[in-house]
């Protein structure tokens, strides 16, 4: 997350949709998985010169983008069972603290909103460096995981099967990889 760079006025990063994931993993019935991505997001990253380390970060998804890339499941996602995107139409996040653990990964602490239930959160970030691109933009790359529980935001439909487990986990991972630009100078 850091650069060599001495510079330390102040940047403003955007989140490259084009170049950006924003993906949730769910176990299903048990014994397998299912996974889904916000298809709109966008979010801004302000830091000291290039010092990723000095990061805040705002962050927001649409709950109505929400795509599995099966229709019916879609739309029960984004029903009062789980999103309610009509009532809550954003995912939110806002960073509070940044703590570098070695070169390439850092612990990020900050505040979850879903539907309107906010909760301290912490995840992995792993720093895939930083370029300048052809067109003399900043770029930085960064993998960020990690793992709630949906019952703490009111996500709380739930069914059993017949062996006892449940249709849907409660744990949710998080796996999103996330492309910052800033513009050239």
């Amino acid at each position: 997350m850091e650069n060599q760079t001495n510079s330390t006025a102040t940047r403003t990063w955007g989140i490259d949709p084009a170049h950006s994931h924003i993906r949730f993993i769910v176990r299903h019935m048990v014994v397998s998985k299912a996974s889904g991505h916000f298809g709109t997001f966008s979010g801004t990253v302000t830091t000291e010169g290039n010092n990723f380390n000095t990061s805040q970060i705002n962050f927001e998804a649409d709950t109505a983008s929400i795509t599995t890339g099966i229709a019916d499941r879609d739309a029960h996602l984004r029903s009062d069972d789980f999103f309610n995107a009509e009532a809550f139409p954003k995912v939110l996040f806002t960073s509070t603290k940044i703590s570098k653990i070695d070169d390439e990964n850092y612990k990020m602490e900050g505040n979850l909103t879903l539907r309107d239930v906010t909760k301290h959160i912490e995840l992995n970030v792993e720093s895939g460096g930083m370029v300048k691109d052809p067109w003399g933009n900043e770029r930085a790359g960064f993998h960020i995981t990690g793992k709630v529980n949906r019952k703490d935001f009111g996500l709380n439909w739930s069914m059993l099967i017949e062996t006892g487990g449940a249709i849907v986990s409660d744990t949710v991972t998080i796996d999103c990889d996330v492309e910052v630009v800033s513009p050239a100078a």
